[in-house]
């Protein structure tokens, strides 16, 4: 291979964010990146402790100069607590006590836990106005679904994590909060006219353009009056006419995971890998699901197309300088991060609801009742077991449900129901009404988004089903 040949396959490399399996750093891994590549994005997968992560960015860093990222969002989408659930309150509990402050402080929070750690991009916060209430994918990842308050808290968000040096990375552009489809399954469709898209989608992005957001992430959603039918991560006018253009945002761009299949089952892997940088990406977040052969694949694809005129080699250019650039500013002088102080489980308690009251709790019968995780969220623990060790807790499915079994079970107990986006499940709410006819006085614990209120006689809202919620939510009941 010649000089130049081995500097455009730098060049490709450099624009790629890989994943592996396991906890330790795979060597075709630590060998990339001494080739140039971009960085690495971290899931649950990688995670077994804070020590466990720090040594594993040490020896990702031995190899090279990485991104590190992860989606630390707080609330329901957390890697580093992807085991025991996240100590703080996502955005949708933040977006509820409306104290951009508060904001700021959890997630300066967050991100002297990332420093700490070695990672140096956070994937958060969502800037998505969730405007859609059955939104399978945003939910209590927003702040809500008021513009203006969403853009004051994805600023407040953006300074607290890039106080601590952690890059933001603010997603998901222009906007997946009004869509009814997961980007993981299909391709949503934003179908609004450009004077909504402004006033609405965007402004929380101009916001945080505004106040220096390092990086922004890509939505694969496409907005038929911008995009046409492509999603937004691989059209030009969205990337290039619409983010560089008329916002003048100058930092690095980064897909959605590339391996969702809004992308995968229209474009194909690689072959999307070439639209996105085409279109303006600098950094392509790969997603789980690759291996080793795939990403040298899709490298030898975007060499290809350079090759072959599909690509210009000066976007190539143009996104390493972009990244290196960031890289500059990782590496520049800091105070230290202020350690965390309890400020998640502040916020989580500022943000619980009680409707009703609650009585003294008699041997009480907790039915959890069980909701199909989503594809971002992962296999991450919810419900208010943790915190009432001496409660019988029951996981049910809805559909299955025994109803008059449980209900003889409670007999003479106190009745807790805990639900999670009742409002988006029927047998859910088709379940909790059941049993709400034969006792009203049960407390019902909604641990989603409390757009679905049943008549109990106490209801408790959470914002979120993070582990700091559902501490608060069971000091409530137990006040």
């Amino acid at each position: 291979m010649s000089q130049s040949d081995r500097g455009l396959r730098r060049l490709a490399a450099g624009t790629l964010l890989v994943a592996f399996q396991g906890t330790t750093a795979p060597d075709w891994v630590l060998r990339e990146l001494e080739n140039g590549l971009g960085g690495v994005t971290l899931f649950g997968f990688n995670v077994a402790d804070r020590g466990q992560v720090r040594e594993l960015t040490t020896a990702l860093r031995g190899a090279g100069e990485p991104v590190i990222s992860l989606d630390e969002e707080g609330g329901d989408v957390t890697r580093l607590a992807y085991h025991v659930g996240s100590p703080y309150p996502g955005n949708a509990a933040l977006g509820a006590v409306d104290d951009v402050e508060l904001t700021r402080r959890v997630y300066g929070a967050i991100a002297a836990e990332l420093a700490a750690c070695g990672v140096n991009l956070d994937m958060a916060p969502s800037a998505d106005v969730n405007t859609e209430a059955d939104n399978p994918v945003i939910g209590t990842r927003s702040f809500g679904t008021d513009p203006e308050l969403v853009a004051r808290h994805t600023v407040a968000a953006v300074q607290g994590l890039q106080a601590a040096h952690v890059a933001a990375c603010v997603k998901h552009f222009p906007g997946h909060g009004a869509t009814r489809v997961d980007s993981h399954l299909a391709i949503p469709v934003v179908d609004v006219g450009m004077d909504v898209l402004r006033a609405r989608e965007l402004a929380p992005f101009r916001a945080a353009i505004e106040a220096g957001a390092r990086s922004l992430m890509t939505a694969h959603v496409a907005v038929p009056v911008l995009t046409g039918d492509t999603p937004a991560t691989l059209s030009p006018a969205a990337l290039t006419g619409l983010l560089r253009g008329e916002l003048g945002y100058r930092g690095v761009v980064v897909t959605d995971a590339m391996d969702m299949h809004a992308i995968t089952q229209g474009v194909g892997l690689a072959g999307g890998a070439v639209l996105t940088l085409a279109a303006g990406a600098d950094l392509l977040c790969l997603g789980p699901q690759p291996t080793h052969d795939d990403v040298r694949h899709i490298i030898a694809e975007i060499v290809t197309a350079v090759g072959e005129g599909r690509l210009d080699p000066a976007r190539l250019e143009e996104s390493a300088a972009r990244v290196a650039a960031l890289r500059d500013w990782f590496g520049a002088p800091r105070e230290p991060a202020a350690e965390p102080n309890g400020v998640g489980l502040h916020a989580a308690r500022r943000a619980v609801r009680l409707t009703g009251a609650t009585e003294p709790l008699v041997e009480p019968l907790v039915i959890e009742v069980d909701t199909p995780p989503t594809i971002a969220v992962g296999d991450v623990p919810w419900g208010v077991g943790p915190w009432l060790p001496d409660a019988e807790i029951v996981r049910v499915e809805p559909a299955a449900a025994d109803v008059p079994g449980l209900l003889a079970r409670a007999a003479s107990r106190s009745l807790v129901v805990v639900v999670k986006d009742a409002h988006r499940h029927p047998a859910s709410q088709a379940m909790v009404s059941a049993l709400l006819a034969a006792r009203p006085d049960t407390t019902v614990i909604e641990m989603g988004l409390p757009v679905w209120r049943p008549a109990s006689a106490a209801y408790i809202a959470t914002y979120g089903a993070a582990r700091a919620n559902a501490q608060a939510a069971v000091e409530l009941l137990t006040a």
